[in-house]
């Protein structure tokens, strides 16, 4: 009886480490698409399609493994086609977005599709403060038109996420 309780557990783990690993796959696929993508015009505005997979493993996994699909994502990111600057902003976007998703998510006060849009603008905020840091002030005239972004994108990921998180929920 507890080997077949073992063998179970160290199967739900491999499954496990094996889902982690395509939605990773899946964020950093989706992540080199949007780079493909035309610009929008604002420095730092993109459509944050790679937050679909964060947003399944939040839902679908655990916390821990949401921040893992994340950085796997941007290392990769950085590593094939980035700079250091762009590795700075998009830790600095992606940890404090995780990191408010994680509290809105764990209140059970939001849907995806609100968990998603914060996600959108925090990413900005925490990608601006960074380009603050390093540029100063002029950067802040950027902040109405990020945060509008972060929040029209970050509602349409969040729509597309929780129809994705619905479906991968039945099967999982």
């Amino acid at each position: 009886m507890d080997r077949a309780k073992g063998a179970d557990r160290i199967n739900k783990a491999v499954k496990q480490v094996a889902y982690v690993g395509v939605l990773a796959a899946l964020a950093f696929g989706l992540s080199w698409l949007e780079m493909l993508l035309p610009s929008i015009g604002i420095p730092g505005a993109k459509l944050g399609v790679a937050n679909l997979a964060v947003l399944a493993a939040l839902y679908l996994c655990s916390p821990a493994e949401a921040a893992l699909v994340s950085l796997v994502r941007i290392i990769l990111s950085w590593l094939l086609f980035g700079s250091f600057t762009g590795l700075i902003y998009s830790l600095c976007g992606g940890a404090l977005s995780l990191a408010v998703m994680i509290i809105l998510k764990k209140s059970n006060r939001f849907s995806p599709v609100g968990v998603s849009a914060a996600g959108g603008v925090f990413h900005n905020i925490g990608q601006l403060l960074a380009a603050y840091i390093m540029m100063g002030r002029g950067v802040l005239g950027y902040l109405p038109a990020l945060l509008l972004f972060g929040a029209i994108f970050g509602t349409v990921t969040g729509i597309v996420a929780k129809l994705i998180i619905e479906r991968l929920d039945k099967v999982k």
